[in-house]
């Protein structure tokens, strides 16, 4: 099966970064979400990424006019019937998940795929929620869509090999680079980084090193773009709180504890850039 049509759920950062995606791809976009407003802010944060893209001269105004006109934007589910495959790219709450999964799985034909761009939560669990746990998989994009290469394909206990090629080819038609990846807390990328980040604050509590040298040491020793603790900054530090707790509940192992100085400035409401201030002063 080749997937032709695409629908998403959620105009939000994910969201439009997919829709931005698949337009430019050449792939036709339903993009759904429950207000004209978000719609419509959703659709003017493609429209101005295009335009940067337009001014760097990677792309013509002609491949920008023609890539917003691929994009749907709608306020109903009913417009994603004529999809083959849906991506559900809604806030992270598992109940949330749930609820909208339900609703499409009893409005949309059986041979349609429905994929979530889940960080977190269970794949197998999701699927679970469905009529079709055969045609359920995980889609992992990564923060800035349209920049990023890697989308993690996470196959929950059900998903059929069928639905696994469908969006493996999906994904590189997208210009994207799919890695596969059985259904586990973190599933590959998230996994290793965000205890990466936890001992990188280990280091800063146990005061081996300054915040500026501990990035400085993985950006020139490792080669990594940005350093652990500003990175940890720019994810949140309540979320990469969150992610650690699960970790230690799912795995049941200490090696996931949180560092306790991640635990303090959450508490003490320093989140990092959203905030104005976490490792750093923003």
């Amino acid at each position: 099966m080749s997937i032709q049509t695409v629908g998403i759920i959620g105009a939000g950062t994910m969201g439009n970064g997919i829709a931005q995606a698949c337009a430019v791809s050449g792939i036709p976009v339903v993009m759904v979400d429950i207000s004209e407003a978000a719609v419509a802010k959703g659709i003017a944060t493609v429209s101005g990424s295009l335009d940067r893209l337009v001014k760097k001269e990677k792309i013509t105004e002609a491949a920008k006019a023609q890539a917003l006109a691929l994009i749907r934007g709608s306020t109903s589910y009913d417009d994603l019937k004529s999809t083959q495959l849906v991506i559900e790219a809604a806030t992270e709450n598992q109940d949330l998940k749930v609820k909208i999964l339900k609703q499409l799985d009893a409005l949309l034909a059986p041979e349609v795929i429905i994929a979530s761009n889940t960080s977190s939560i269970s794949i197998t669990q999701l699927a679970a929620a469905t009529q079709r746990a055969d045609r359920f998989i995980g889609m992992h994009f990564f923060n800035p869509v349209p920049m990023m290469a890697l989308v993690e394909i996470i196959r929950g206990l059900q998903t059929s090999d069928a639905t696994h090629s469908a969006v493996h080819a999906l994904a590189t038609a997208l210009g994207k680079t799919p890695i596969t990846v059985k259904n586990a807390p973190g599933f590959v990328v998230n996994r290793i980084l965000v205890p990466m980040i936890n001992e990188a604050l280990f280091v800063l509590s146990e005061g081996l090193a300054t915040a500026e040298d501990i990035d400085a040491g993985m950006k020139l020793g490792c080669n990594q773009p940005i350093g652990p603790l500003a990175l940890a900054d720019m994810i949140g530090l309540d979320v990469c709180l969150a992610v650690m707790e699960v970790y230690l509940k799912e795995f049941g192992d200490s090696k996931y504890r949180p560092c306790p100085l991640l635990k303090e400035m959450v508490a003490a409401g320093r989140l990092g850039r959203k905030t104005g201030q976490g490792v750093y002063t923003y």
